[in-house]
């Protein structure tokens, strides 16, 4: 039997992302948009959304918000009334016990008309106790989610140091059991955390010393604990003073010899790193969802100046320059609640392997809100700029989405490495054909086939032409040839770079950039698809959208694919690095100025 056709030899997914860096189409959980809520769920989600728009456009005051830097107390109380602090907190702790589809819905109207409070109530539940949920044990679960569903008790997620950003692993807080092993005694501090200075409960993150049965070296590992305030020793900061999302609370915490319960764990001693990123990595969905509303309305009211405003005898929008933004923001807009659903979706049907589409999602939602966000300011011209407009306190309020939960530099070198790997491990069983090719001549001929087939530009597998609509042929079988590329651009670059690729960024994000648009022609054909085979009254308009993106994403894919070979990149990319390395040893720019003084 040859080595590639055996059973468990290498990892399988069904997530489509993953897939991709292998040049292998996997529609899965992605053929047809899926539609995962039952007609029960449909209606509890429609009783709930018409209260919810109504209390922000009525009761909620964003502009005060921002200008006291705070939540109105009123306002707190009105979202404690709706239940807005346990949305998927299940019923038997006290909460909504919504889905995530459902969720993703109701933030959506959150996004839409203050992102300062939707920052407060995803940093209470999205990751504030989120770990309670994901990991906690049926006494913590008791414990704890009944205040926090009720917003009586607040949550914050504590990761962030100092002296760590986006390497978890690198903290400095410490736990150390003590003598009599009844519980951790916190040491250290956290920093820029959201809900800092109300949060009762605190999921902290800490190094622990684990000793290793086998060798009986003590090493620091992370553990995650949930913390009280009322323990004592647990101390914050005043309020930070941010650029934007000012009506959330963000303080310093400080630990102090805190006792934890040995029983305060959550998860297992040692394993707070994947606590802490399955946390992240499961929240993320839900900022696609809320920045899609935000979008939504800036949309609406870039459409509603640009129908009004008259310039040279023609309303603006009448204008070439002004459609071409409008579609572009439109696109932006169905791309990423395109991304937002399926994800939502495909974790609500049971799915673990999201991690790349959930971080795919938080970069192209959070870029795409900052440009919709730009642009209805150029269009509304002075106006926008104007506070009495309230877009340039979105524009602040948006600025942070492409730094938290993962700056989205760091997320494309994740969703790059993380399909790397995942395509290694089949690399690997291709290269042990290698070493026994007469055992294996079936596998080498039908690989070489399909690299025949590859560089004729022909498909070497299955295409998405049988998912989509009929009028989507073009654009499935483009989608299809795309996939097709970036896996063979994937194990070329593993060939050349081999375990190296992961210091070479300058080839990594321009594969995440690819594997980012090609998610996004695939949720946008998917989404199309149905709107069409359902005879949707917006069907043509989703397939003019779908037809544009997926061909302008295209360039762009074949852009970055080549971008990530040849000598001429290369000494492209020496060159940048090394005028990065000028400026540095200059301590700013190295060019005297053009008056020479």
């Amino acid at each position: 039997m040859n080595v590639i056709s055996q059973r468990g030899t290498h990892k399988k997914s069904k997530s489509f992302a993953m897939n991709i860096f292998r040049g292998k189409v996997e529609p899965a959980q992605v053929f047809p948009f899926p539609n995962v809520l039952k007609q029960e769920q449909k209606e509890t989600l429609q009783m709930l959304l018409d209260p919810c728009a109504k209390f922000f456009e009525e009761q909620n005051n964003a502009a005060k918000n921002d200008e006291m830097e705070k939540i109105d107390d009123k306002t707190l109380q009105g979202l404690r009334d709706m239940g807005a602090f346990g949305l998927q907190v299940p019923t038997e702790f006290g909460g909504l016990g919504l889905t995530n589809t459902q969720y993703a819905r109701l933030v959506e109207i959150v996004g839409a008309h203050d992102l300062g409070i939707g920052i407060a109530l995803g940093a209470h539940q999205s990751i504030g106790f989120k770990g309670i949920l994901l990991y906690g044990d049926k006494k913590q679960k008791e414990k704890y989610l009944p205040s926090l569903a009720s917003g009586e008790k607040m949550a914050a997620f504590c990761l962030t140091e100092p002296s760590s950003g986006s390497d978890a692993n690198s903290i400095r807080s410490r736990a150390v059991l003590s003598p009599d092993g009844k519980h951790f005694i916190l040491n250290g501090s956290k920093i820029w955390i959201s809900n800092g200075g109300t949060a009762d409960v605190l999921t902290v993150f800490a190094q622990t010393p684990i000793k290793d049965p086998k060798t009986g070296e003590t090493k620091d590992q992370v553990t995650a604990f949930v913390v009280e305030r009322g323990f004592g020793g647990v101390t914050n900061g005043k309020p930070e003073k941010k650029m934007g999302i000012k009506a959330s609370n963000t303080a310093e915490l400080y630990f102090d010899n805190v006792k934890i319960p040995i029983e305060n764990v959550l998860g297992e001693v040692g394993k707070g790193f994947k606590v802490s990123m399955n946390i992240l990595n499961n929240g993320r969905f839900g900022m696609a969802a809320a920045l899609s509303g935000t979008m939504r309305n800036l949309i609406r009211k870039a459409v509603e100046h640009a129908h009004q405003r008259v310039q040279f005898g023609k309303t603006i929008d009448t204008y070439g320059t002004i459609q071409e933004k409008l579609a572009r923001m439109a696109m932006k807009h169905y791309v990423t609640e395109s991304m937002a659903y399926m994800i939502s979706a495909n974790m609500d049907s049971g799915a673990t392997d999201f991690q790349i589409e959930a971080a795919i999602s938080k970069i192209h939602g959070s870029e795409a809100a900052w440009y919709v966000c730009d642009e209805t300011i150029q269009i509304l011209g002075g106006m926008g700029f104007m506070k009495e407009a309230g877009i340039e306190r979105v524009l602040r309020d948006l600025r942070i989405f492409r730094i938290f939960e993962g700056t989205n530099d760091i997320l494309r070198l994740f969703v790059a490495l993380t399909g790397i790997q995942f395509a290694g491990e089949q690399l690997k069983d291709l290269q042990k054909v290698l070493k026994n090719p007469k055992a294996n001549w079936n596998v080498l001929l039908g690989e070489g086939y399909k690299r025949a087939k590859r560089m004729a530009g022909f498909t070497t597998g299955p295409t998405l032409v049988p998912h989509v609509h009929s009028e989507l042929t073009a654009e499935a079988l483009l989608a299809t040839r795309m996939v097709e590329a970036f896996g063979a651009t994937i194990e070329r670059v593993l060939m050349k770079h081999g375990k190296n690729i992961i210091n070479e960024q300058f080839v990594l994000n321009r594969i995440a950039e690819a594997a980012i648009e090609i998610y996004g022609m695939v949720a946008v054909l998917s989404r199309a698809s149905r709107a069409l085979n359902e005879n949707s009254p917006t069907g043509q308009h989703e397939q003019l959208m779908c037809n544009v993106f997926c061909e302008e994403a295209a360039g762009r894919i074949m852009g970055n694919l080549r971008g990530t070979s040849g000598s001429r990149n290369e000494a492209r990319y020496a060159k940048l690095a090394q005028i990065s390395r000028q400026v540095v040893d200059q301590g700013g720019l190295v060019q005297r100025h053009p008056l020479g003084f």
